[in-house]
């Protein structure tokens, strides 16, 4: 077994899992409906499988509707809350690519990071500790102000 690649591989007793994360997600999702799927205390948030789904869904659905497609990159910059979460299940059921971005980010670290990834879209909280992320992607990006999605 070679250990020089970016990876590791050979022979293993465990077999891999066939399917999407997105098919596996729906499956545990039916089999454990009622059941607590999330907590997160910091939000007040308690959420079974069967309404974190329809929130996964809806996300995915509107992802895709702005016109993003399978493959395609977007970003999430943000501490760790109940909508990263949700991001990170529906951008796997809508096969797009989730870049995390350091929620510790200055905006040249941000504008770095976006370019050299090619994100086509962005998922962040307004802010975090000190650094107001609006501000920032409004330095960035002042056409945002008045455009459509």
């Amino acid at each position: 077994m070679s250990s020089t690649a970016s990876y590791v591989h050979g022979a293993s007793e465990k077999q891999l899992i066939g399917q999407t994360i997105g098919r596996f997600f729906d499956e545990a999702c039916a089999s454990h409906a009622e059941r607590e799927a999330l907590i997160v205390r910091h939000q007040d948030v308690r959420l079974t499988y069967a309404q974190l789904k329809l929130k996964v869904d809806a996300l995915a659905c509107g992802l895709m509707r702005l016109g993003l497609e399978p493959g395609d990159r977007i970003g999430i910059w943000s501490q760790n809350n109940m909508e990263w979460a949700l991001t990170q299940f529906a951008t796997a059921k809508a096969g797009l690519v989730l870049v995390n971005i350091n929620p510790a980010y200055r905006r040249s670290e941000l504008e770095y990071a976006l370019n050299k990834v090619g994100c086509r879209a962005l998922i962040l909280s307004p802010a975090f500790k000190t650094s107001n992320y609006l501000e920032m992607i409004a330095d960035l990006a002042p056409e945002l102000g008045h455009c459509e999605p």
